[in-house]
């Protein structure tokens, strides 16, 4: 009997919704696989327990999963609304160099187990809820969680002032491209935009052409200054359009991004400013000793890099995911020492007083020693 039989067969369904909470880690079953683009799929998940999923839209899962031996926990934006909520989906794109998103591809299918700890990330609405008008950015896989936006809007009647507009190589490359085109027809104040850096197998595409600029935005989206600025895209990406915004007069305060750092590699250019007072205080040459209680892994770090990187350098095998403070999967004691930390929500305060700390976000201002 497949794990999808067993499902059936225990005819539960919770009617009201159960916590399931960043810190918990729940068994999920794959109910269906999606080909959106020729590298890019949509993976659908359901509970074991029958229990419906409740989230914001723009918000993320961790999956936690075993390849060749070795755990690895890695973030991903749920693409589905949470008005569907008895199943959620997250959407990958098969990265030629990337660990996790290849083994999703070759080993989900319909009927796969996985775990994933629930529900996290402040990038949703809510950050603005007062904002009547938005523009929606996005490049690449970073259309999930405006994804999910728009598909919560839309299964909810709210006919919101939308313009969406994203980035791809080739319009074949363009995420969700039909259901972005057939909600024209039931969203009186939606715009879609595509933006194509070339026409690839599809000479007669007659959108936009090469890369987003001051020019085109002005062209395409003349009142984009009055709009609430959702981004979620390659890091290049988002650095250049929220160049293009400021310079642009766009209010600063009415820009929100979201992104995620899910490749080991990218560890290595990971700092962290020098952002409270204790921290800049220190002189850039002074070093502390970190030492991993666990591994008895010891190393020399200055107060302007995070903890994290310096583990990953070291060899270190630190479960780790966002690498931004939001997830809680680096989350560890602090057994001697003092950190200064920025996190983004992924650590409670009773946490924090109890001594953890997200390693992601944190840097030296003594030497410390971690139960890690």
């Amino acid at each position: 009997m497949t794990a999808i039989d067993r499902l059936a067969e225990s005819g539960t369904w919770a009617a009201i919704p159960a916590s399931w909470s960043s810190a918990e880690k729940k068994p999920l079953v794959c109910i269906r696989v999606v080909q959106e683009t020729r590298d890019v799929r949509s993976f659908f998940f359901t509970g074991f327990d029958g229990h419906p999923f409740s989230f914001e839209p723009g918000q993320f899962v961790t999956l936690s999963l075993n390849i060749d031996g070795q755990a690895v926990d890695r973030c991903y934006t749920i693409s589905s609304p949470p008005t569907r909520p008895h199943t959620f989906s997250i959407t990958v794109k098969r990265v030629p160099s990337g660990m996790v998103s290849n083994w999703l591809h070759d080993n989900i299918r319909p009927g796969t187990t996985v775990e994933a700890y629930g529900p996290s990330g402040a990038f949703t609405p809510m950050v603005a809820p007062t904002a009547t008008k938005y523009l929606y950015l996005s490049a690449g896989s970073g259309v999930t969680p405006l994804m999910s936006m728009l598909r919560a809007g839309m299964d909810l009647g709210l006919d919101r002032d939308i313009v969406f507009m994203h980035s791809a190589r080739t319009p074949l490359d363009i995420v969700f491209r039909r259901e972005l085109d057939a909600a024209l027809s039931t969203a009186d104040r939606l715009q879609i935009l595509h933006v194509c850096e070339g026409v690839g197998e599809e000479p007669d595409w007659n959108g936009s052409i090469g890369r987003l600029t001051p020019t085109l935005l002005e062209q395409l989206v003349p009142d984009f200054r009055n709009r609430e600025v959702f981004i979620c895209g390659p890091a290049g990406y988002m650095q250049s359009v929220k160049e293009i915004l400021k310079k642009s007069g766009h209010d600063p305060a009415r820009y929100h991004e979201e992104s995620f750092n899910l490749d080991a590699e990218e560890y290595e250019n990971l700092h962290f400013p020098e952002s409270s007072a204790k921290t800049e205080a220190i002189a850039p040459s002074e070093s502390f000793v970190i030492r991993l209680a666990r591994s008895g892994k010891s190393f020399s770090l200055d107060g302007a890099k995070s903890i994290l990187v310096a583990a990953k350098r070291e060899g270190a095998k630190v479960a780790s995911s966002c690498s931004q403070g939001m997830c809680g999967t680096c989350k560890t004691s602090i057994l001697e020492g003092t950190v200064d930390m920025k996190h983004n929500g992924g650590i409670r305060q009773r946490e924090i007083d109890k001594g953890m700390c997200l390693i992601c976000c944190s840097t030296p201002t003594s030497d410390v020693v971690l139960d890690l």
